[in-house]
């Protein structure tokens, strides 16, 4: 078999393959599942100040044809004291590095987050979510570069240590630069995540003419096969322009096929989301022999040998 392993922030994980933050991770016993699956590490889910029960059902459906999914969560989850209990808990001797998720509605809970989880100097490795509504009326954070920026300048010297950001999908090349330049600042900005699901899409049901979840209208953010392009996008536009930082790719895998091409595009790590919500956590075996598969019979032997070695025309 190929070398699957990769190192992401300074920290060894066996594989590349684990959870995208929003699936089986938001109880205890989810993430028993993701210990107990073939991935390479695990993610907890986006935790807020609070608990959430988050938006009213549907909210989250599955696409026909296998396209992909719609979801309108509304960020449940059990409150950060919760996930932070279960870091204190980790029996970080197994080799699965644990990340842990923070989405604070606002910069000051952030904040009183990430201060705790540094007070309890924990080998944990935080990612914070930029792709959530942060003010009411504002565009989510990853889209408001000025208070983006502004949010970095006060979480990077807290936490010190090196930690990563959820992104939303950027559109124009003016935008990745942008974000480029802010994240550049920031030497303990160690990697970014990218993509979340793809903002404000509507599924619509021919035969009841009603839409397919309750939250929004039926205005949710799209995952899975469809956003892969965009994903590989995101994925090689900061791969080509951070330095000294890495790319966790996620949006649209659903084989070793397309956990070789994030790789290809400069993913140091993939995350599953869509497909792993629909087939469970026996997808990371499934996907980890597939992509060996796909590295032998190309000759490569780690992923070091094509990460982001893309050819262009």
């Amino acid at each position: 078999m190929a070398d699957l392993s990769t190192t992401i922030a300074g920290v060894r994980l066996p594989n590349l393959l684990f959870n995208a933050s929003g699936v089986c991770c938001q109880t205890e016993a989810d993430l028993k599942q993701m210990l107990e699956s073939e991935s390479g590490s695990l993610i907890t889910k986006s935790a807020t100040f609070e608990s959430r029960e988050g938006n009213p059902s549907p909210r989250y459906t599955p696409l026909p044809s296998g396209i992909g999914s719609i979801n309108s969560m509304g960020l449940p989850n059990e409150g950060y004291e919760y996930y932070l209990n279960y870091a204190k808990n980790y029996d970080y001797s197994n080799e699965k590095p644990l990340f842990i998720s923070l989405s604070g509605l606002s910069l000051a809970d952030n904040v009183k987050m990430c201060q705790a989880f540094v007070d309890a100097n924990l080998p944990c490795i935080l990612e914070i979510n930029f792709s959530c509504p942060n003010v009411p009326g504002k565009p989510q954070l990853g889209y408001d570069f000025e208070a983006m920026e502004n949010a970095l300048n006060v979480l990077a010297p807290i936490i010190k240590k090196p930690f990563g950001i959820k992104l939303p999908p950027y559109f124009d090349i003016a935008h990745f630069d942008i974000a480029a330049a802010i994240f550049n600042k920031f030497d303990n900005l160690a990697f970014v995540t990218c993509i979340n699901s793809v903002g404000n899409g509507l599924a619509i049901d021919l035969e009841t003419e009603t839409a397919l979840i309750k939250p929004k209208d039926g205005f949710g953010g799209l995952g899975g096969s469809m956003v892969l392009n965009t994903a590989l996008a995101n994925v090689n536009a900061f791969h080509r322009r951070l330095k000294n930082k890495q790319v966790i790719g996620v949006g649209g895998v659903t084989s070793g096929k397309e956990a070789f091409l994030h790789v290809l595009a400069g993913a140091s790590a993939v995350q599953i989301g869509t497909q792993l919500k629909e087939e469970g956590p026996a997808i990371f075996a499934r996907i980890k022999k597939e992509l060996s598969d796909i590295m032998v019979a190309k000759g490569y032997k780690s992923l070091n040998d094509f990460c982001g070695k893309v050819k262009t025309l």
